[in-house]
């Protein structure tokens, strides 16, 4: 059996926290604390994935008004627990270079690009948390034979649950957190046969 290096085991008996992560810095790109355990992305990213992300990046910047700000692979702070790394965030926090994470409170908006591996992560255990902490809006973008699906929640304050509000495909015509118009089809470039 091999020996786990020194920076993987929790630096307490309670595991670890969520300031644990700005001082990992043995830990590989994209690592997420989730109920106080750390998350790592160990499978390979699909190009797919990759250019959706690019591209939904730069149309939400696009639409973006002053006072909002499209961020990605940035870690939410949901509490001392759990930190978990959306592909793409909205918030209308201002641009400080040296950030490592954002509050709930100023995440307008979180998107999560499905991959196999995290498929039952951002589906259901992100789906709960982000709502429990209060973030208002939830994509959930799924693959569909190439093709970006976009499933819509919302949330329900008095509840701090989800609502789902749409599945998009082809476009996708949203008032919230801002007015936003996308093609979804332009968000990848076409497969080839």
């Amino acid at each position: 059996m091999t020996a786990l290096p020194d920076w993987m085991r929790p630096p307490r008996a309670e595991g670890w926290f969520a300031e644990d992560l700005d001082r990992l810095p043995e830990a590989p790109r994209h690592t997420e604390l989730i109920d106080g355990a750390l998350v790592f992305m160990m499978s390979p990213q699909r190009s797919w994935h990759g250019r959706l992300v690019t591209g939904l990046t730069n149309a939400l910047t696009a639409h973006a008004p002053t006072g909002f700000e499209v961020e990605r692979e940035m870690t939410i702070r949901l509490d001392s627990r759990n930190r978990p790394e959306p592909d793409l965030l909205v918030t209308t926090a201002p641009y400080d270079p040296d950030r490592t994470w954002y509050a709930p409170q100023d995440v307008r908006l979180v998107v999560e690009v499905v991959s196999p591996e995290s498929a039952h992560r951002d589906r259901t255990v992100k789906l709960r948390k982000y709502a429990e902490a209060g973030v208002p809006h939830y994509w959930c973008i799924e693959d569909e034979d190439g093709a970006p699906v976009v499933h819509v929640y919302e949330l329900d304050e008095p509840t701090r649950t989800y609502v789902p509000v749409g599945i998009c495909r082809g476009s996708l015509q949203r008032p919230v957190p801002f007015e936003i118009s996308l093609d979804l089809e332009k968000l990848t470039p076409p497969r080839r046969t």
